[in-house]
């Protein structure tokens, strides 16, 4: 930058405009560097060379691998239930209840607390949300 002005009036001001870009563009900056940084890490990974685990023999060749069934699914769901004779109460599940059905929104276990004190809503009466959240509203 060599067309820069000479007076430190005109310096200051492209200073204090400058820090003012900088510091509205922090979040970008932010989100950048996590993005580099993630980026780095998988190309650590990438470039690492592959680990040889040793085969288990065919009698007796060690413990099998630990089983790791998928966890279930975290939080909470309302269901809302139309009917032709107009809504019912919307029902509170767990996330992963056999038992919901229709249209449905995840709600924060917070949020399913507030829902459960509202008489409009109930909690579902096979998974027990309530129990589950330490109210039982039995």
């Amino acid at each position: 930058m060599s067309l820069l002005p000479p007076d430190p009036r005109r310096l200051r001001a492209i200073l204090a405009y400058l820090d003012e870009q900088l510091a509205a563009n922090e979040t970008v900056a932010v989100y950048l560097r996590l993005q580099r940084d993630a980026i780095l890490a998988a190309l650590v990974r990438a470039e690492r060379p592959p680990q040889h685990r040793p085969r288990h023999k065919a009698k007796g060749g060690g413990p099998l691998p630990a089983f790791n069934p998928p966890a279930a699914m975290p939080g909470y769901v309302v269901q809302q239930k139309r009917t032709p004779s107009g809504p019912e109460p919307a029902l509170v599940h767990l996330a992963d209840c056999t038992m919901i059905g229709g249209a449905v929104h995840r709600i924060r276990a917070d949020e399913a607390r507030a829902a459960l004190t509202d008489p409009n809503i109930a909690p579902c009466e096979f998974c027990r949300p309530d129990t589950e959240l330490g109210m039982d509203l039995t």
